[in-house]
C-alpha cells in the first residue's frame, strides 16, 4: 500500500483554529480568500499522500455556523467557454456544480459575483440562469488601469461602482472554479464597501500552495511550479518578511509583485496595512502536518513527471503552450527526474512493442504491475480495467468476465446505429456490460466489487484516449497519464 506522509485530523484540526483567529483579530468579520480547489484539492493529495481532497471543505464544515460562501466567476471565462482540466467542464457548470456540493454538507452560499462584467451575452445569460434558480448575483466591473491607479482604484468610481455583496455571517470565504477569476479584487471591493458603510472587516488568504514554512526548493513545492506552468507562477523567498521579520518563508511571484500595491491599498481604505509581508495574510498550516517528508518528496517527483506528460499531451492537441513543455522540464532536470522513473510507462511502451498496438500498464497501489492489449472486442484501457479487477479478484486472466451476446450488441449499436468507426468498448461501455454480467454471473460480481481497489493506481496508454476513458479513471481515482500519440492519422478524434 501507499505510504501516507501527511496528518490530515491535525490539519483540520489546525486550521480550523487559525482561520478562528485571524477572524477574531480584524474584529469579527474576515473575508477568505481560498486559493487553489476548495472542494476536491486533487493536487494537495497527490503530493501530501493522506490529505484528503476535500479537507478544506471539511475544515470550513466545522465553521459552517459561522461561514457563508461567495462564488466568483470571470464573465470572460463564462463567455470563452474555459474548463476545468481536471474535470473537463466549463467554469459556469462548475459554479452550479460547487453549489450543490456546498449546499449538500450545510454550507450556506450566499450569492455569485460574476467579475469583468461588460455585459457578455454568455455572462447575462449565465446571470438569468443564476437568478431563475433563486440564487442571488452581483457584478464587479473592469476598472481602468487595474492595480497600478491606486486612488482610481479606491474611489467611488473604481471599487464604488462595483455592487455591494450582501454578506450576514463573520466569515466570508470567497472561492472560484479557477484562477484568475478576480478573487482578491472582490475581497478587497468589499473591504472599501464595507468602510464607507463603517463595518471594520479584514482580508486573508488561503493558499495551499507554495508551502510557506518548508524549503523553497523542497520537491511540494517546486510541483506546484509545475502545476502551475501555464500560469508562470514562480516560487520565490519572500523579500518583505525576511525584512520585517529576519526569517525566510517562501510564496509565490505574483503574491509578492502585488503586495505593494496591495499594502497601499489597505492603507487607503484602513488608514494603516494590517500586515507587513504577503505570508503574514497566509493563514495555511499545512507545512505543520507533514509527518513523512521523503513520502511527500516521492509523491511530489511522481506529480511533475505527470504534470509533464499532461502539458505534452495539450500541445499535441493544440490546447497547450510549448513553453509551458520546456519550463516543467527544466524543473525535471533541476531534480534529477525523468518520464522513465514512472514504472508503468515502460511497462506499457513494452507492450506496445510487444503486440504492435496501442497498450497501457498500471501499477497498483500494492506495486502489481497490469498490463492491457488493444483488442478486437476492447480497447487498452478497457482491457487493463478488466485485468486489474480480475487479478484483485484472484480471477484467472483467461477467463472471460463478459458475455460475447452481451458486447456484440453493444458493437452493432455503435458502428451500425451511432455512426462509430470504432466497435471496441470504452471504459465506460465496459463497466456497464460488466455490471449488467455481474446479475447472473458470480465472477463478474467479485470483479466489479474490486473497484475501489483501484484508487490510487498509477496507469499510462501509449496512445492519447479518448475524452471519456479520460472522464473514467479521474472517477475512479487513478492517476492517468498518455503518450502525446493519437492512436490514427486521422486529423479528427473523437
Amino acid at each position: 500500500m501507499k505510504k501516507t506522509g501527511f496528518d490530515n485530523d491535525k490539519y483540520i484540526a489546525m486550521q480550523s483554529e487559525k482561520i478562528l483567529e485571524r477572524i477574531n483579530s480584524f474584529g469579527g468579520k474576515l473575508y477568505l480568500e481560498f486559493g487553489g480547489k476548495l472542494f476536491d484539492d486533487y493536487h494537495a493529495s497527490r503530493v501530501l499522500p493522506g490529505f484528503m481532497p476535500d479537507s478544506k471543505l471539511r475544515m470550513l464544515e466545522k465553521l459552517k455556523d459561522r461561514a457563508e460562501i461567495v462564488l466568483v466567476i470571470s464573465a470572460n471565462d463564462i463567455e470563452k467557454n474555459k474548463r476545468r482540466g481536471d474535470l473537463g467542464i466549463t467554469y459556469d457548470l462548475d459554479a452550479l456544480r460547487l453549489i450543490d456540493a456546498f449546499r449538500s454538507i450545510g454550507l450556506y452560499v450566499g450569492s455569485v459575483v460574476i467579475t469583468h462584467f461588460a455585459s457578455q451575452p454568455a455572462a447575462q445569460a449565465f446571470q438569468k440562469r443564476l437568478e431563475a434558480l433563486g440564487i442571488r448575483v452581483y457584478r464587479h466591473y473592469p476598472i481602468p488601469n487595474y492595480p497600478s491607479d491606486i486612488p482610481f482604484i479606491v474611489s467611488d468610481d473604481g471599487y464604488g461602482k462595483n455592487e455591494y455583496i450582501e454578506t450576514s455571517r463573520e466569515l466570508v470565504v470567497i472561492t472560484a472554479p479557477g484562477p484568475g477569476s478576480g478573487k482578491m479584487a472582490t475581497c478587497l471591493s468589499q473591504l472599501y464597501h464595507e468602510q464607507k458603510r463603517g463595518v471594520r472587516a479584514g482580508y486573508a488568504k488561503f493558499e495551499t500552495f507554495p508551502i510557506w514554512n518548508i524549503p523553497l526548493n523542497h520537491p511540494v513545492n517546486i510541483a506546484y511550479e509545475a502545476a502551475t506552468a501555464d500560469l508562470n507562477d514562480v516560487n520565490m523567498i519572500d523579500p518583505y518578511h525576511l525584512e520585517a521579520y529576519g526569517k525566510y518563508s517562501v510564496n509565490y511571484n505574483r503574491d509578492i509583485e502585488i503586495f505593494p500595491v496591495l499594502n497601499a491599498m489597505f492603507e487607503k481604505i484602513y488608514g494603516n496595512s494590517p500586515y507587513k509581508s504577503p505570508t503574514d495574510m497566509g493563514v495555511n498550516m499545512a507545512g505543520f502536518c507533514i509527518t513523512d517528508d521523503e513520502t511527500c518528496r516521492e509523491a511530489s517527483f511522481d506529480e511533475i513527471i505527470r504534470r509533464h506528460f499532461a502539458a505534452k499531451c495539450a500541445v499535441r492537441q493544440g490546447q497547450g503552450d510549448v513553453n509551458e513543455v520546456y519550463k516543467i522540464e527544466l524543473i525535471m532536470s533541476k531534480l534529477g527526474i525523468t518520464d522513465d522513473m514512472r514504472k508503468c510507462v515502460l511497462k506499457a511502451r513494452e507492450k506496445s512493442e510487444l503486440t504492435g498496438e496501442p497498450a497501457m500498464a498500471m501499477e497498483l497501489a500494492d506495486g502489481r504491475m497490469v498490463t492491457g492489449k488493444t483488442t478486437d472486442l476492447l480497447g487498452p484501457g478497457s482491457a487493463v480495467l478488466l485485468n486489474a479487477l480480475k487479478l484483485f479478484a484472484g480471477i484467472p486472466k483467461q477467463t472471460p468476465l463478459i458475455s460475447p451476446t452481451i458486447i456484440e450488441p453493444i458493437q452493432r449499436l455503435k458502428v451500425k446505429h451511432m455512426g462509430n468507426k470504432n466497435p471496441r468498448l470504452h471504459t465506460d461501455e465496459l463497466l456497464i456490460a460488466l455490471s449488467i454480467c455481474a446479475a447472473t454471473d458470480e465472477n463478474a460480481a467479485l470483479a466489479l466489487e474490486q473497484l475501489e481497489k483501484l484508487k490510487n493506481a498509477e496507469v499510462h496508454s501509449t496512445v492519447l484516449l479518448a475524452r471519456v476513458d479520460e472522464n473514467v479513471f479521474k472517477k475512479l481515482g487513478i492517476n492517468l497519464t498518455c503518450d502525446p500519440v493519437y492512436q490514427t492519422k486521422n486529423l479528427y478524434h473523437r
